[in-house]
């Protein structure tokens, strides 16, 4: 990339420790985007031999090297270097994937001091590090361990009640219990300090030692918040670390004692600096000396950052974790969801919280359905296109399947298998092999959809007032001239302890990231299922049509994680400089997060005339930024096409044909007992058509090996980009189109969203006719009946 100018106004970075990369995003005052660099970790740093950045073993164990996060650092920093001049760099956000580092006791107490002339690198050797290899986020080698806390603390109910979560393999607590018990015990003797991988990007950026966020010590398991004064403003409520989680997680009173000194303070107040850049980074780099640094956070947080959700909004994210975030007015901690209090908290304001479901059963079961039934991305996208709702025709005759190949959460947290059912009853495999794409599909988002209404009954998202349906149809429900209410009597003629025809409690908007949602049949699945339109980020609309495969953006496309740190970044500054000023931070119009966000985002699409945001590096600035308000997707490369994107070739997709063939179905185009295609209700050529040049993509095949955690074609190969295609041009073949964006209106547009899909009233009432069924089957999987 070029250099970009020397002089000019405030700029804003933004990292991001992903798991396969080290990104970085910079924003000017109008949030609007200025520069991307990233670092590969498997391209870049071949030596450290990762795939998708981690170590897999046979089991559940994932690991990365924490040395190879050092080195991408120096790299990462020497990029910036070349091509910004980071004396504009007013204020430093981030956000890192959730895993833990554990510094050997030498350093301690105070951060290891680093010479200018020298990279962190050569000063930073793996032997600092107790544990070299550490787990992430995708790791369930410590889920017995975190199932063992759960019973010693009396169970789901009782553990949420008292650290705000139930077991998952994710826990800090549960990953310490794993190391003291499996590893050997040299790594906990020469353990000096331990840090999430969030703090210990903050720690480097600053050059001292920076405490956890209360939002991350809140999924350590290990933390008691308080919500005393959350009701008030400025009193934030004092929270502590549990001595009795950390005896038995230590094994005695006093490695408890030791761990609550490796683990430090924690940081209760998120609104504010946490301190200034480091001398070593403004000699060595030439960052300027009053540069602020804020508080670091989780990546999936950063991410709904970037978003701004309104209160009536659920963010729904796939990736090697599936999560569905959305904001909470309450703590009200239950073995239900998670809970965090918001990490841009400003004191000024009410207490406000994040409510999150998640499923650790997401990436992995889609990728190995791909390779046993389609070995192509765009033939799974085909069939979940074409089958009809619940894989049948038939009112009666649903299929249902359950893909927990790892060990999740409540109340699945001790279920583990592949299971199957048609009308009922539990099969080996369909009849028809064509339905399990789109049964593996719903069974995942039915199961946020069931989960959130069971979540919403607790009160802890607060009034359903302000869930305003915005322009999806209301349907008035009946009366009862008694007084009672026939939507629990409906729901318990149904044997539910919530109506699943009733949408006015579900998400008044889907805000999607992640690389499945790219596909249109998974966002229209979405939006079927909570009969709500769905939103993406017009960052990723567009760098789908370079790379729609893959969980990591495009070459000059930012990372969502990594613009939510610096749009962070830029709020605290505001609000520094505004107190510097006017000696308040809500003297000049600075308040919440998400208030702030959207003013800047609102006084730059007036100043430019309803000029969307640039999308990526390869537009000029102040030019059509990409998918914007009624203009559908668009990319920077070259001249769009008729179909409004541009369209990738799959290899495989005959495979699709193939099975249709061995079905005895493409003469007679007839699905499951006399179904047509054309009877589905769905324009297919709206998602599929024919091109006569377009760019080809590596395709998975049965070849490469085991799935990986990743949606992703090949890791081995680059993408391919305009006029250096990787492969030869296949003419009159079936073409896989991304999703693309619908006309949107200008509030989604001027903070970055576009439509990707529209609320189908119909479609709801098939799910909800589903949901009494699914909910039956879940049942007995928990009660192990089947």
């Amino acid at each position: 990339m070029a250099p970009g100018p020397k002089t000019g106004p405030a700029l804003f970075l933004g990292l991001e420790l992903a798991t396969d990369q080290l990104r970085a995003s910079i924003v000017d005052e109008s949030l609007e985007l200025v520069g991307v660099e990233c670092v590969d970790f498997d391209t870049e740093l071949p030596e450290y031999q990762t795939q998708g950045g981690i170590f897999t073993t046979p089991g559940d164990a994932y690991t990365t090297p924490v040395d190879m996060w050092v080195k991408a650092l120096d790299f990462l920093l020497e990029k910036l270097t070349r091509n910004h001049d980071l004396t504009r760099i007013k204020s430093i956000g981030g956000c890192a994937q959730h895993a833990l580092v554990w510094w050997k006791s030498t350093p301690i107490p105070s951060f290891p001091a680093l010479d200018p002339r020298l990279p962190f690198h050569s000063q930073l050797p793996p032997n600092t590090f107790s544990l070299p290899n550490t787990p992430v986020a995708q790791d369930t080698s410590a889920h017995t361990h975190a199932l063992a806390l759960e019973a010693l603390l009396g169970g789901p109910d009782l553990m949420a009640a008292r650290v705000g979560t139930c077991a998952n393999a994710s826990l800090l607590a549960a990953q310490l219990l794993r190391v003291r018990e499996s590893w050997t015990s040299d790594v906990w003797s020469r353990t000096g300090k331990i840090q999430l991988a969030s703090q210990f990007l903050a720690s480097m950026v600053v050059g001292e030692w920076v405490n956890m966020g209360e939002s991350e010590a809140c999924a350590t398991g290990m933390w008691v918040h308080t919500s005393a004064g959350a009701g008030t403003q400025g009193s934030p409520g004092l929270g502590r670390w549990d001595e009795g989680v950390l005896e038995i997680v230590g094994g005695s009173r006093e490695e408890g004692r030791r761990i609550r000194t490796w683990l430090g303070d924690v940081e209760v107040a998120s609104g504010r600096k946490v301190a200034h850049i480091s001398r070593y980074l403004c000699e060595r780099y030439g960052f300027e000396s009053d540069t602020i640094v804020t508080p670091f956070t989780s990546d999936y947080l950063s991410s709904y950052l970037s978003l701004c959700p309104s209160p009536g909004d659920a963010v729904l994210s796939f990736g090697p974790m599936d999560t569905l975030i959305t904001p909470a007015q309450h703590y009200l901690p239950t073995r239900l969801y998670s809970l965090f209090p918001h990490p841009a908290q400003d004191a000024s304001e009410k207490r406000r919280y994040i409510a999150m479901l998640s499923s650790r059963n997401a990436d992995v079961p889609r990728a190995l359905v791909r390779d046993m039934y389609t070995k192509s991305w765009s033939a799974f996208d085909r069939l979940v296109a074409i089958v009809p709702p619940g894989g049948s025709i038939g009112l009666d005759d649903k299929l249902f399947s359950f893909w927990l190949l790892q060990g999740d959460s409540y109340p699945l947290s001790h279920v583990k298998g592949i299971y199957r059912f048609e009308t009922g009853i539990k099969v080996n495999e369909f009849r028809d092999l064509r339905a399990n794409p789109r049964c593996l599909l719903e069974s995942q988002v039915l199961s946020f959809r069931f989960r959130w209404s069971k979540m919403i009954a607790t009160g802890v998202l607060g009034s359903n007032n302000n869930r305003s349906r915005g322009n999806v149809a209301q349907t008035p429900g009946p009366t009862s001239p008694q007084g009672q209410n026939p939507r629990s009597n409906i729901a318990s003629s149904l044997g539910l302890s919530f109506d699943p025809y009733d949408y006015s409690p579900l998400p008044a908007r889907i805000l999607v990231t992640g690389a499945a949602a790219n596909f249109p049949s998974v966002a229209n699945l979405a939006g079927d299922v909570f009969n709500a339109p769905v939103f993406m980020p017009s960052t990723q609309v567009d760098s789908a049509q370079v790379v729609p495969h893959r969980n990591a953006p495009a070459a000059g496309f930012p990372g969502r994680a990594s613009l939510g740190g610096a749009y962070f970044a830029r709020w605290i500054w505001g609000k520094e400089r505004s107190s510097a000023i006017g000696g308040s931070s809500t003297g000049r119009g600075l308040g919440g997060f998400e208030e702030e966000i959207r003013r800047l985002h609102g006084k730059r699409w007036v100043a430019s005339s309803g000029t969307p945001l640039r999308t990526n590096v390869n537009t000029p600035v102040g030019g059509n930024g990409g998918s914007g308000a009624n203009s559908g997707t668009s990319t920077p490369f070259g001249h769009r096409s008729g179909l409004g994107s541009t369209v990738f070739v799959e290899e495989e997709e005959e495979e699709v044909e193939e099975m249709e063939r061995a079905s005895g179905i493409l003469a007679s185009s007839v699905f499951a007992g006399g179904f047509a295609d054309r009877d589905l209700g769905r324009d297919i050529s709206r998602m599929r058509t024919l091109t006569g040049s377009t760019l080809d993509t590596v395709t998975s095949s049965g070849s490469m090996g085991p799935s990986t955690t990743f949606t992703t074609p090949d890791l081995n190969s680059g993408a391919g980009s305009p006029g250096g295609g990787v492969g030869a041009v296949v003419p009159q073949t079936t073409t896989l189109t991304p999703v693309t964006a619908l006309p949107t209106s200008d509030a989604e547009a001027q903070i970055g969203l576009a439509k990707v899909a529209e609320a189908d009233v119909d479609a709801f009432m098939t799910y909800a006719a589903i949901v009494p069924e699914y909910c039956r089957l879940e049942g007995m999987l928990c009660k192990s009946l089947v």
